[in-house]
């Protein structure tokens, strides 16, 4: 198994290098050259399973002997030995044929933590064996930061610093990164938004002598051990609920694609997913990509889903790639021209291919404050934002009530406390561990909207030579 780039001009490379490099040196993103295929048997093998082994089993084509397969084994038990329930992505159900499928029960209490709990252990296997040191520099728009952080901490080969828009995050959020005061984490909020800290770190990253004299890494989306972790919980759901004897259909809360990109992934590896619908607040330009075949971004408004805040879905280059055909050129040639333009559009045909699996659906702030009510009036489930805008595009877009919806509980509901009351009347509660959340000091740098500034500070905290 070997890597190559969505802009075809990068050198093929093993896994273990795709997953030091994080974004390819052209600007594009890694995918396999080829996607393993489970089979119907293999399918109904993983039913019964742990979600550990279920995780091995489906990563495992994925390392292609970059890792031994019991050192791997290993490092996915310890893994997910620390989350909070037994079944580590519990599914419950809301209604005849509607599920959640909780993603809320890693240390930072959000479906990150599924990926990059073991990605920071990855890095730690890969980088010892290598005898290296790498600078991650990573942005968030509120989720990413702090599950990157927990995973990264301490680690000896390992500086971490991370972008987040200030302001723009709950404050459960920001705590969970800015308390943490391990010497190698490093925070910085960005008087900007999100897209001005995801353009920064793709600027640094593609600053060829800057990310060599730093040895920069990627921990966001945008790094395909990312991904290739947060395909296992689709397998894990779709098998539980009777795959590949039927189909499943999945509703993700959306914002930088790469959660609903890795259900795409889930499906091409073989699992009947039927539909896949993304949900969207006011920022929503996956919708209305969806509806008209025209990505267009627009200004970004903060709403009280922050993780979704966003107006250039990163991973929205993994799909052209694939939906061009593997027309490297193609991609780049489209991705120029939203650069330059803040727009490209698709042809009707196209349009229907794409919709033939994806839809989209939006809610703002005042309808997301609804459906967190009704829910929790219905189900007796406290949501939280993010969650309820998957659960309502999943019943607004469903096309088939008999194959189950699966809607994904992106975040527990104590992440946004002030949403959620106001909604309901009822303040969540974090889990004691966290209890003292609000007591502990902060540590982190305001910094401007300025490339330059930015990569300064990362010169200066990182100790790659050291």
């Amino acid at each position: 198994m070997s890597y190559h780039s969505t802009r075809g001009q990068a050198p093929a490379l093993a896994f273990d290098d795709v997953l030091l490099a994080g974004l390819a040196r052209d600007g594009g993103l890694y995918l396999p050259e080829a996607w393993p295929r489970f089979s119907e048997a293999d399918l109904a093998g993983l039913a019964g399973l742990s979600y550990q082994q279920v995780a091995v089993r489906v990563m495992q084509p994925f390392l292609d002997g970059s890792i031994a397969e019991d050192d791997f084994a290993a490092l996915v038990a310890e893994t997910y030995a620390g989350f909070d329930h037994a079944a580590v992505a519990p599914l419950t159900q809301l209604g005849r044929n509607d599920w959640l499928l909780e993603l809320f029960h890693g240390p930072t209490l959000a479906f990150k933590d599924y990926a990059l709990q073991l990605l920071g252990r990855l890095f730690d296997h890969v980088l010892t064996k290598k005898g290296r040191r790498v600078t991650i520099v990573g942005a968030t728009s509120g989720d990413t930061g702090s599950a990157a952080i927990e995973a990264c901490r301490d680690r000896a080969a390992v500086d971490i610093v991370i972008l987040h828009p200030k302001g723009r995050t709950s404050e459960v959020q920001r705590r969970q990164m800015t308390t943490v005061t391990s010497a190698n984490v490093r925070n910085i909020a960005i008087e900007g938004t999100f897209d001005d800290c995801q353009d920064m770190v793709k600027a640094m990253f593609n600053d060829q002598p800057f990310r060599d004299q730093l040895n920069l890494s990627a921990v966001n989306s945008i790094n395909w051990a990312r991904i290739m972790a947060q395909i296992v919980y689709y397998f894990a759901a779709g098998t539980a609920l009777g795959a590949p004897h039927r189909p499943i259909s999945f509703a993700v809360p959306t914002g930088n694609f790469g959660n609903v990109y890795a259900a795409f992934a889930a499906r091409r590896m073989g699992l009947p997913i039927r539909q896949l619908v993304v949900g969207s607040n006011s920022n929503d330009i996956l919708t209305r990509f969806f509806e008209s075949g025209v990505m267009s971004k627009n200004k970004v408004v903060p709403t009280l889903s922050p993780s979704m805040d966003i107006q250039v879905s990163s991973n929205f280059e993994r799909y052209l790639f694939d939906l061009f055909g593997e027309d490297a050129a193609r991609v780049v040639d489209f991705m120029e021209r939203f650069r330059r333009d803040g727009r490209f559009e698709v042809g009707e045909t196209m349009l229907a291919n794409i919709n033939s699996l994806f839809q989209g659906y939006r809610l703002d702030d005042e309808a997301t404050s609804g459906v967190i009510r009704k829910l929790y009036e219905e189900t007796g489930e406290l949501l939280d934002p993010h969650t309820a805008i998957g659960v309502a595009a999943g019943r607004a877009r469903r096309r088939d009530a008999s194959t189950p919806m699966v809607a994904l509980a992106t975040a527990h509901a104590a992440k946004f406390p002030d949403a959620v009351e106001a909604a309901t009347g009822i303040r969540p509660a974090l889990p004691s561990r966290l209890g003292d959340l609000f007591e502990r000091p902060e540590r982190y740098d305001v910094l401007p909207n300025d490339l330059e500034t930015v990569k300064d500070y990362v010169r200066q905290v990182a100790r790659v030579n050291a």
